[in-house]
């Protein structure tokens, strides 16, 4: 992620697996309801972060999970990598985890999960249809910018006085602790600096 490197895509739909870039990613629950807001589905989307990270050989420099959405920062790896891909492995997992579980024992739940299209054909979501936000970023400012906005997200919400409260995040890293839900991958981002739990390019 050289610092000359200045262009940014911002994105709809079309997605720029653009080798070296990292990816800021949103995606958001089904018609914005709190289905994240047990700790059962938390785990789901953490377990299922851990296993896409291994499968697909990206980074996670920051993630936060919120009750009703989901933000990531991760840097693929490699230049073969598809973000198309990465997202289908992030959220068809906990998809099927979910409904697993309502059919087993929250029948009643599995109405709030129901997409009946206009012609009649019926699914059940666990995430809302679409790509979500995806935001290709090239310099090193841009990453502690999203970074940083994405641990301040529960503080933003009022769940709690700091980000590093927050156990759904990987804030607590940042600040010292080693007491958070999934470690990120400090080691590979670019020159930064640490300060009281944020970080600035150095």
């Amino acid at each position: 992620m050289p610092p000359g490197r200045c262009r940014v895509f911002r994105k709809t739909c079309r997605r720029y697996d653009e080798p070296g870039h990292a990816h800021a990613l949103t995606f958001s629950c089904f018609r914005r309801q709190s289905f994240l807001s047990r700790d059962r589905a938390r785990r789901w989307f953490i377990d299922t972060l851990a296993a896409a990270r291994d499968a697909h050989s990206f980074s996670v420099w920051a993630y936060v999970v919120m009750p009703d959405h989901v933000h990531l920062v991760i840097w693929p790896q490699h230049s073969g990598y598809s973000i198309s891909a990465i997202l289908a492995d992030l959220k068809q997992p906990v998809t099927r985890a979910a409904l697993k579980f309502v059919r087993a024992h929250a029948l009643p739940f599995l109405v709030r999960m129901r997409d009946t299209q206009p012609n009649g054909q019926t699914a059940h979501r666990f995430w809302q249809r679409g790509g979500g936000y995806d935001r290709n970023l090239i310099q090193v400012d841009e990453v502690c910018e999203k970074v940083n906005y994405i641990h301040d997200n529960p503080v933003r919400s009022g769940l709690v006085q700091r980000p590093e409260d927050w156990l759904w995040s990987s804030a607590r890293y940042y600040a010292d602790r080693n007491d958070g839900v999934l470690r990120p991958d400090l080691e590979t981002l670019p020159a930064v600096r640490l300060a009281g739990g944020r970080i600035y390019p150095c």
